[in-house]
């Protein structure tokens, strides 16, 4: 699924300057144990946590993880909005819990 899709069917809001609507979503993972996502996210995942700051960029960097979606109304620092921009990741946000997220992102067909 491309990312343009996701932000049609969920209420997200691009946080950074980096958007490509042609990303594809291959896969989902969802944790907020870095060490975690490093050891068992997909490349091409999109990844729902709760955590903003810019960690969260490197280890998505690392992965290649496509999209970042923070959960919970949680806004992530300016330090990981550059670095995110600078890897060209594509971070969301979002209101809705993590868990609401991942039963959406289910239900669209991303397992």
């Amino acid at each position: 699924m491309r990312i343009e899709e996701l932000l049609k069917q969920l209420p997200v809001t691009v946080a950074g300057d980096y958007f490509d609507p042609a990303v594809t979503v291959a896969g989902g993972y969802v944790s907020d144990l870095l060490s975690h996502v490093m050891g068992q996210a997909k490349a091409g995942n999109v990844w729902v946590t709760m955590q903003g700051h810019q960690n969260i960029a490197a280890v998505a960097s690392l992965v290649g993880i496509a999209v970042i979606i923070i959960a919970g109304g949680i806004q992530p620092d300016t330090e990981t909005l550059q670095k995110a921009d600078q890897e060209r990741i594509v971070i969301l946000t979002t209101k809705l819990t993590a868990y609401e997220v991942v039963g959406r992102l289910y239900q669209l067909g991303i397992c």
